[in-house]
């Protein structure tokens, strides 16, 4: 059997598909059957908490960086302490 060529360039790309790379691929359905219930796709299921709502809001750097430079889920630290910040505020 011959060398198969990558199926990406250097570059990262995926590269056009010839015949021969169709004819040595293996049909989803000839892979173990525990392999196959790992990489299928269940389809999301409804979310339980309400949907937050997507904007675009510029902020300072002195109010972003503190909250970035903890890491990730440091959007939702922001959200909670502005909700903490509501309950003894009202904005104006």
């Amino acid at each position: 059997m011959a060398k198969r060529s990558p199926l990406t360039t250097k570059s990262g790309e995926v590269r056009e598909l010839t015949e021969e790379d169709f004819k040595q691929a293996v049909p989803f359905s000839a892979l173990p059957e525990s392999l196959r219930n790992t990489l299928s796709r269940r389809p999301r299921g409804p979310q339980k908490a309400p949907v937050k709502e997507r904007i675009t809001i510029r902020l300072s750097p002195e109010v972003v960086e503190p909250f970035r430079a903890t890491g990730d889920g440091w959007q939702t630290r922001l959200d909670a302490a502005l909700k903490d910040w509501l309950k003894t505020h009202t904005p104006t």
